[in-house]
């Protein structure tokens, strides 16, 4: 049997339509709708599937951290397809280099042995990346801008001003595996599981989430005044952003750790954190390709 898991929250609150016009490609089979933020137990649920079903879950990034977070790190019997139909489709774009595919891919080897990320004493898996400064702040005045809103959100233009007015950048304590990096004036400093976020930010762009040492990527935009920072940061959607590297600086390991000398907002695959003075991840066992 089809099973179709959807968030009518993604895509700017139209996820049950986009789940719903899928019926007409899948009537045969006579599919079973659910709202994900429905299922009060989501790993019960998933457990009573067995190998005749297929799960096919409709929604964003979002979405797919909801999945990650409320169920056990395991394997399933059954195929987990996923059909993107999010505001930016990072996931997706990581997997087939498109935000939007007309079939639905299977996701099963890259939802187990996660990265998780420990920050304001609780832990999340993640998917795609952590964002710690301006990114951050980014999504907390996105956030406030839907509770009074149904507009999409202008995320690059939340960055625009905040680079320019409101966002202060931080002084940055970096630590890959035990050895320390220094930063001051810190404006971002993410840690990836892939190489995009922030709905084609192609912050890693040589961070693959399948490599064979299991690593991540931390990525540090630093030293730089408002002006070139501002000149700079556009071209973080084609990667090329790190090949300045008097402000650009990437690590790669298993464990880090970011801080900074002042709390700010940090979010983990698009979910906001607030209050956020320090955040380590540590990176799942090796996914098997």
């Amino acid at each position: 049997m089809l099973h179709i898991l959807f968030n009518h929250l993604s895509n700017n609150n139209r996820g049950e339509e986009t789940a719903r016009a899928l019926q007409a490609r899948y009537s045969s089979e006579n599919p079973v709708y659910k709202d994900i933020t429905q299922v009060e137990d989501l790993q019960a649920y998933l457990d009573s599937l067995t190998a005749d079903d297929t799960l096919l879950l409709v929604g964003g990034d979002g979405t797919l951290n909801h999945l990650v977070n409320r169920t056990e790190d395991k394997e399933y019997p059954f195929p987990i397809m996923y059909y993107a139909a999010g505001s930016g489709n990072d996931f997706l774009n990581d997997l087939v280099g498109a935000q939007h595919s007309d079939d639905p891919v299977k996701i099963n080897q890259y939802i187990t042995h996660l990265p998780t990320v420990d920050v304001n004493g609780k832990t999340y898996k993640f998917l795609n990346g952590i964002g710690y400064g301006i990114d951050g702040y980014c999504c907390e005045v996105g956030d406030a801008q839907k509770a009074k809103s149904t507009k999409p959100v202008n995320y690059a233009g939340i960055a625009i001003k905040g680079l320019l007015f409101h966002f202060k950048p931080k002084n940055a304590t970096v630590i890959v595996d035990g050895e320390e990096f220094h930063y001051d004036k810190a404006w971002l400093a993410p840690t990836m599981n892939g190489k995009y976020y922030g709905g084609g930010m192609m912050v890693a762009p040589k961070q693959d989430r399948s490599n064979p040492d299991g690593t991540v990527s931390v990525v540090v935009m630093y030293g730089a005044g408002k002006l070139k920072t501002l000149c700079v940061f556009p071209s973080i959607f084609k990667g090329k952003h790190v090949e300045h590297t008097e402000m650009v600086a990437t690590h790669v390991g298993h464990e880090i750790t970011v801080k900074f000398d002042e709390p700010c907002a940090l979010q983990v695959d698009g979910e906001t954190v607030l209050n956020v003075s320090e955040y380590t991840v540590k990176v799942g066992a090796k996914v098997k390709a």
